[in-house]
């Protein structure tokens, strides 16, 4: 916007301007000259330029792209066919290959076939019907993403084969993602934006939406409504954890956290000079921006600001873009100096009216040390470098002389590095973060949390308890007093008859022991399994177990001889004969048949026992339960009130034999 004096250059936070500044030096205006009088037959003005990691600046020009050495002579140029945009800015990718837009195409460039048979410039994109908005590459993920205006995200692989599209409306499962206020006219409008750390894609659309999504996919990681700020806002990547929006009408920077678009912390600036006005995010994760009140802002990744410098003059303005040092730590500022300026607030908006530029200041600042290592406003042997060089053919902007006094890099301490490994000193200054679910009172959710599980154990026991208890058809019917009473009584006539059956057991121990004192026992231990085939049925509260160990084997008694049978813990099973020693006669004839020889020559006084099962029928005898031993527990035992000679018993079980001698 110009108003009525030829001088006055106004400059809008809402419009966007770009202007040439001029210097009151004697060979700037040389090079002007030259580039005046040189335009209609050379390259004319140079569009967007950037800086290589090999110290060289790179830019278009009508047809043609310029690689330039710091001196200002041409490196190697390339004709395209094709007229570049002079509103896109071309980018470096893999290998040293660059990729530029012109006339709705993406032209990739091979700097290595420069001066060979091959084609140095090859058609990557396009051409399309409409405007490609901007292009961006992954150096990481070896994929470059372009937009286009009116159909959406394109992601190709370097070779150019087509990975994904995505449209600014997505549906899953039947919900509708994007684009929530207005579906007709709903595009994105910015230039993608890439972050190399978390392998993301940032993009706007034309209803003020901000988009995260995935390399790997069309997927969306989230949405941001920005609305409220306006539809027209910058986004930077800072490649440490954050993503930084710039909304130019309201002069306000705000920090992204990535994973979920959170806003962590916001900032205000002075007014810029465009729209497109692009900050610098440094390898120490400051992000810096000029503003037209002179001032250089410069925020660290937590939201601390700081101003360089610390005082300025009433007619200082920044109005173009900083430069990134090839070092990543400092940046490179340009302070024009007018002859006067005015601000003034118009309903919202600040608009910066000034005259014309005397001098530039050249500045290299570090953020993070919140210091600068030198300021030069004499710029005279560069320019007359400049206008010795090449760079006579084409006429000059301000931010073209910074990158080239950039790359010139007089008096600066800092060494050079490659963008690899300035990414990975910002990446490096990502942490990961313990994000927790819990925002109250820590102490109340303690307790909380101690009351719940209190009352869950409870519910638990309650539960258990009731199972137990009705589960039981019976006891639905039953009073249940008078079952516990019976269940009671039943456990302690079961006590009783342990008591008597333990007094009869140490009388079968004795050689006095007579055949009604069997039977008594006999009677009891009939007597007991029916109290315990109670209480495990009918009155069972689930609990009444057999405890693991031996168990009770029965006598054995046929009028002549006594014998008790023991099961040990082992399952291995042994039976005690008490034979009088005159029953060694012709009576044994009398065993059956069957039977084992060693039994029927007990008279020589040799026994043997065979153990096979628990309920194991010797003799034809039933075994009820008496004792609990087992072979090892009758070893050496010498047999009581019984007159036998050097006799042997052998106990076998399933898996072994043994041998004991009685005296």
């Amino acid at each position: 916007m110009f108003l009525p004096h030829p001088a006055l250059i106004v400059l809008a936070i809402v419009v966007q301007l770009q202007f040439v500044v001029t210097y009151n030096s004697q060979h700037f205006k040389k090079l002007s000259l030259f580039a005046d009088k040189s335009s209609k037959r050379a390259g004319g003005q140079l569009f967007k330029n950037f800086v290589g990691d090999d110290g060289r600046v790179f830019a278009c020009s009508d047809r043609n792209f310029f690689a330039f050495d710091k001196n200002g002579s041409i490196a190697w140029t390339v004709h395209l066919n094709y007229t570049c945009s002079a509103d896109i800015a071309p980018v470096h990718g893999v290998l040293r290959q660059i990729y530029l837009v012109a006339e709705n195409r993406v032209l990739k460039i091979h700097p290595f076939k420069n001066g060979t048979t091959e084609s140095v410039v090859e058609v990557f994109f396009g051409p399309v019907e409409t405007d490609i908005v901007g292009i961006a590459v992954s150096i990481s993920s070896s994929r470059v993403v372009i937009n286009v205006k009116n159909r959406g995200l394109f992601a190709f692989r370097l070779h150019g084969k087509l990975l994904w599209s995505a449209g600014p409306v997505l549906y899953r499962h039947s919900y509708r993602q994007g684009c929530r206020k207005c579906t007709t006219d709903c595009y994105f409008t910015s230039v993608p934006v890439i972050d190399h750390c978390e392998a993301s894609i940032y993009v706007s659309n034309t209803v003020g939406e901000l988009y995260s999504l995935s390399f790997h996919g069309p997927h969306f990681k989230w949405i941001q409504d920005f609305s409220f700020y306006g539809n027209k806002f910058a986004i930077t990547s800072g490649n440490n954890g954050l993503l930084y929006v710039i909304i130019p009408d309201k002069a306000r920077i705000l920090a992204l956290e990535v994973s979920m678009g959170s806003t962590v912390w916001e900032g205000s600036v002075g007014p810029l000079s465009s729209e497109d006005y692009e900050p610098v995010v440094d390898a120490n994760g400051w992000i810096s921006i000029g503003s037209l009140d002179g001032f250089l802002y410069s925020f660290s990744p937590t939201g601390s600001l700081k101003k360089f410098p610390q005082s300025t003059s009433l007619s200082s303005v920044i109005q173009v873009n900083l430069v990134l040092d090839c070092s990543g730590c400092a940046v490179y500022v340009s302070q024009t100096e007018m002859e006067d300026r005015e601000a003034n607030m118009i309903g919202e908006n600040i608009y910066v009216a000034a005259m014309k530029p005397r001098n530039a200041v050249f500045t290299l600042l570090v953020p993070a040390l919140g210091s600068s290592y030198w300021s030069e406003s004499n710029h005279s042997n560069l320019l007359f470098n400049l206008s010795q060089s090449d760079m006579k053919h084409f006429s000059t902007d301000e931010r073209t002389v910074l990158s080239f006094f950039a790359v010139s890099r007089n008096g600066n301490p800092f060494p050079c590095r490659t963008t690899r490994q300035k990414l990975a000193s910002s990446c490096s200054l990502i942490k990961p973060k313990n994000i927790s679910i819990y925002t109250g009172n820590e102490s109340t959710i303690v307790l909380f949390l101690l009351s719940e599980s209190v009352l869950l154990v409870l519910l638990a026991a309650s539960v258990k308890y009731c199972c137990i208890f009705w589960r039981k058809k019976r006891l639905q019917c039953l009073n249940l007093g008078k079952f516990l009473e019976k269940r009671r009584s039943l456990r302690l006539q079961q006590k009783e008859f342990d008591r008597a059956i333990t007094d009869l057991e140490q009388k079968t121990s004795e050689a006095a022991e007579t055949s009604e004192v069997l039977e008594k026992l006999n009677a009891l231990v009939k007597e007991k399994e029916g109290i315990k085939r109670k209480l495990s049925t009918t009155y069972s509260l689930g609990r009444d177990r057999e405890k693991s160990g031996s168990k009770i084997i029965l006598p054995l008694y046929d009028g002549t001889s006594r014998s008790h049978s023991f099961q040990g813990l082992k399952k291995e099973s042994t039976t005690k004969f008490h034979t009088p020693t005159d029953s060694v006669s012709s009576s044994d004839s009398s065993l059956d048949e069957g039977q084992d020889t060693s039994i029927h020559n007990k008279a020589k006084g040799q026994f043997v026992v065979d153990s096979s099962s628990d309920d194991e029928i010797h003799g034809g005898f039933v075994t009820p339960l008496i004792s609990e031993h087992s072979c090892s527990e009758i070893e050496g035992v010498r047999m009581e009130g019984h007159e036998m000679g050097k006799g042997n018993i052998v106990c076998r079980s399933r898996s072994w034999r043994r041998t004991m001698s009685f005296q």
